[in-house]
C-alpha cells in the first residue's frame, strides 16, 4: 500500500531514482505497470539486482554521466526515527542508495508501521568498509561505542557490496546522537559509508495494512 502511494508522485518525463529491497521491489513494480499503461520515465538504479528488475519491467535506464540530478527517489528504510533521521543497507546497497537520494529533488521513503522508531538502534547500523585492513577498521568503529560484525553469505563467505566492499552490522542499541556517532564513522580510515540517512527525507509513506499516512520534515 505505502509503496503504491509513493509511486503516485512519479510524474510523466520525470528522472526518478529506484530504491533496492523488499519494500522498494512494490514500487518497482508499480512504476513498471504504469510504463506499460504509457508513463515516460526514465531511471537510475541503486543496485545490480534493482537495474535487473527495471530491464525487465521495461523501465528505461540511465546513469550519472548523462544526468547531474532526479526528480525524486524512492526507497525503503529499516528504521525512521521520529526525526526524520534513517537506517539503511540492509540489503547492502546504502551508498549507492545515498548518493542517488541526495541528488534527487524528493526523496520518498515507503516503510510499514513496525520502522517507525522514536529513536534509531533497534535496527544495526551497516557501514561499508574497505576489505583491506577491515579488522583494524572494525576495531576503531566498535570504539564508538557498539559491537560489530562482519555481514556474511549464507555460506559463511563474506558478503560483498556492488562496490566491492564489506559491510559491518554493528548494534550500538539506541542511539541519543546519530549525527555525532554519523561525524565520527565518516572520519575514520576505511569506513565508506554509514548507514545514516540524515536530513534527506521530503516525506515519509507509511502503511498499517490498513491505511496510508504521509509525514513531512518540517523543514522540507
Amino acid at each position: 500500500m505505502a509503496a503504491e502511494r509513493a509511486v503516485e508522485f512519479v510524474e510523466d518525463g520525470m528522472t526518478v531514482g529506484l530504491g533496492t529491497g523488499s519494500t522498494a521491489y512494490w514500487a518497482i513494480q508499480k512504476l513498471g505497470e504504469r510504463v506499460r499503461q504509457g508513463l515516460k520515465i526514465r531511471a537510475i538504479g541503486t543496485s545490480e539486482q534493482t537495474e535487473s528488475m527495471a530491464r525487465e519491467l521495461g523501465i528505461p535506464l540511465l546513469d550519472f554521466a548523462t544526468v547531474s540530478a532526479l526528480d525524486v527517489a524512492i526507497d525503503g528504510a529499516d528504521e525512521v526515527a521520529k526525526c526524520f533521521v534513517l537506517t539503511k543497507g540492509g540489503g547492502g546497497a546504502l551508498l549507492r542508495e545515498k548518493l542517488v537520494a541526495s541528488a534527487a529533488s524528493r526523496f520518498i521513503v515507503i516503510v510499514d508501521s513496525t520502522k517507525i522508531v522514536n529513536r534509531l538502534g533497534h535496527f544495526p547500523m551497516p557501514v561499508e568498509v574497505v576489505p583491506f585492513a577491515w579488522e583494524l577498521t572494525a576495531r576503531r568503529v566498535e570504539a564508538s561505542g557498539c559491537r560489530s560484525t562482519r555481514r556474511s553469505q549464507h555460506d559463511g563467505t563474506p558478503f560483498i557490496t556492488d562496490n566491492g566492499n564489506y559491510i559491518l552490522d554493528c548494534d550500538f542499541g539506541e542511539i541519543a546522537d546519530p549525527h555525532k556517532t554519523h561525524a565520527y564513522l565518516k572520519a575514520l580510515p576505511g569506513v565508506v559509508e554509514t548507514g545514516f540517512f540524515i536530513d534527506m527525507v521530503s516525506v515519509v509513506v507509511e502503511s498499517d495494512g490498513q491505511r496510508v499516512d504521509l509525514h513531512y520534515p518540517e523543514n522540507r
